[in-house]
């Protein structure tokens, strides 16, 4: 693979300043914050005083842990817009999540919050070692998901030439990236698994693609996944990461030189970790529940958001700002059998340790009388679809799950293309259980 390390002279003074100075600006800029949610959000105003506290309380960074929590509920009990903080004619833009599970999510943006939104990715993709004047295949869905858009805006930002392809038409986008020379592309993990599986099938080495860089986020993946990726293309796999609550794509990314876990832009957004079944927070180094406090946002500023995202906060490498670990699954896809905890990032690892084989599965889980069982339904490689190479593969996953992760659980291996695939975010999980 190519050496794609930024010159540091390209890098925001930010990125690399010292932690004082980065203290000292995210002090200044939570302080405005909280009083713009309070003076500006009557839901914030409600909150900071039913707790008793007021933006006049936070003297130091580590005062935030007086603030209440928001959550997704939040969200949607003030949908529409009960959660903007300028009047409705100033938003320039507004996403919303699918909705699928309740109300829709509804976040704005105004244009000065685009602007910072768009200066987030641009940077977050000079850190995984996209130039300006690269071609950017942005394969993220477009629409109401933020993953499109912000992406797009990002690419733009930096200087490169944006192919808005979206997601879906497997086969257009290996000749788009073929015919148009892509050197980037922007895609859930699991969706490039299918542009690989497209390479295949037309009889092209992906390795003889021109992409020289992926930049991967909207879902979990693992270092396993990273190699794969890596191996068959011959380019860098970075990993995004973003939820539309806090902003969309860009809230931290991977550095191409080390790929040691996400920098957070610490400019824009304050991280903690708590404790998830307490809600206290925890020391930097030790895991739970990634917490978000908007610093810079206009619109829509976020007050201590839980995401539901599992990692832990580490200090600075490859840039001053303080890491987080690759998200290694969420508190709410947490599946929990006879009393184990288990993430499909998981079971997705110890899939990639078999070499019969492919990366893509579904969690099936299911109750027989009083007991909850789990089926893992996972693919064949082409080369490898005998009966009795499958049912050794099986085997050996079956015995891999239960000594890495304690669970006993079926595995079904199918035959190549027998696991639906995913456009967008992969479907993980398939929970057929009674509903109480």
């Amino acid at each position: 693979m190519k050496d794609l390390t930024p010159n540091k002279a390209d890098l925001d003074p930010i990125e690399i300043a010292s932690r004082d100075e980065i203290s000292a600006l995210q002090l200044e800029r939570l302080k405005w914050s909280l009083k713009h949610a309070y003076d500006n959000v009557a839901f914030y105003r409600k909150s900071f005083d039913a707790a008793g506290v007021h933006p006049d309380d936070l003297k130091t960074l580590s005062d935030l842990a007086k603030f209440p929590f928001t959550v997704k509920t939040d969200l949607r009990d003030n949908y529409p817009f009960g959660l903007f903080a300028v009047p409705r004619d100033k938003v320039a833009r507004i996403h919303a999540s699918s909705g699928t599970t309740g109300k829709p999510t509804v976040v704005g943006y105004t244009a000065n919050d685009i602007d910072v939104w768009a200066t987030c990715v641009a940077r977050s993709m000079r850190a995984s070692g996209t130039r300006p004047g690269d071609i950017v295949h942005v394969a993220y869905g477009y629409g109401l998901f933020t993953g499109g858009l912000g992406a797009h805006y990002g690419a733009e930002k930096l200087g490169c030439t944006v192919v808005p392809v979206s997601g879906g038409m497997t086969t257009r986008q290996v000749t788009l990236i073929e015919d148009f020379r892509a050197s980037t592309i922007m895609v859930t993990p699991s969706y490039m698994l299918s542009i690989l599986d497209e390479y295949r099938a037309q009889g092209l080495d992906p390795r003889e693609s021109p992409l020289q860089v992926g930049i991967f986020g909207a879902e979990p993946w693992t270092n396993a996944m990273r190699t794969e990726i890596e191996a068959a293309f011959d380019m860098h796999a970075v990993d995004i990461y973003g939820l539309s609550e806090v902003m969309g794509p860009g809230v931290a990314n991977e550095c191409v030189e080390t790929k040691d876990g996400l920098h957070i832009w610490e400019d824009h957004f304050y991280p903690e970790i708590i404790d998830p079944a307490t809600g206290e927070p925890v020391a930097d180094g030790e895991k739970g529940e990634l917490v978000f406090t908007s610093l810079s946002k206009e619109a829509f500023p976020i007050i201590r958001y839980r995401t539901r995202d599992l990692t832990r906060l580490l200090a600075g490498t490859a840039r001053s700002m303080r890491r987080m670990e690759k998200i290694t699954g969420r508190s709410d896809d947490m599946m929990i059998l006879r009393g184990v905890n288990v993430f499909p990032t998981q079971i997705e690892e110890q899939i990639l340790k078999v070499d019969v084989l492919a990366p893509h599965f579904q969690v099936e889980l299911s109750r027989h009388g009083r007991m909850d069982e789990m089926t893992v339904n996972v693919e064949a490689l082409p080369d490898h679809a005998d009966n009795a190479e499958r049912a050794g593969a099986a085997a050996e996953l079956a015995r891999r799950i239960k000594q890495v992760i304690g669970i006993t659980v079926r595995i079904n291996v199918t035959e190549p293309g027998g696991v639906a695939r995913s456009q967008g975010k992969a479907q993980r999980i398939v929970d057929n259980r009674p509903k109480a």
